[in-house]
């Protein structure tokens, strides 16, 4: 525990995330990014879809956030997005950062990202950690 803390956090549990359509929403979590639907409460109008061991709270008063959700392989994920129809590209993938000094996981490795938008807007980033060489 680092010696300022009041409370020591041990992992992300959930995050609200603004959905503007709650049923859109939740079948672009689910059915784009792979989400397991956890259940939906008309009223007070919010949904829980889990991703990767956190729950995302989905209601329209939620603020927006850009979330980032690792991927094995960027190139094959935004190709099968380009075949979607309904998902809102923002850009290919590309280099973001080139971890030289090892801070965020292998000496060396490179960081690559491309993003697209979620049906309220929200900017989704999906991320893949690269060898480089």
């Amino acid at each position: 525990m680092h010696p300022l803390s009041v409370v020591t956090a041990q992992s992300l549990v959930q995050v609200a995330q603004r959905a503007t359509d709650l049923d859109a929403s939740v079948t672009f979590y689910r059915d784009v990014l792979g989400g397991q639907f956890l259940g939906k409460f008309d009223p007070p109008g919010l949904a829980l879809v889990a991703l990767g061991g956190v729950r995302l709270l989905l209601e329209a008063d939620a603020s927006s956030a850009t979330l980032y959700f690792r991927v094995d392989d960027l190139d094959a994920a935004y190709q099968n997005l380009r075949q979607q129809q309904h998902v809102k590209l923002e850009d290919a993938p590309h280099l973001v950062h080139r971890d030289d000094a090892g801070q965020f996981g292998a000496r060396g490795e490179e960081e690559w990202m491309a993003f697209l938008r979620d049906p309220a807007g929200n900017l989704i980033g999906l991320v893949e950690r690269r060898r480089v060489g």
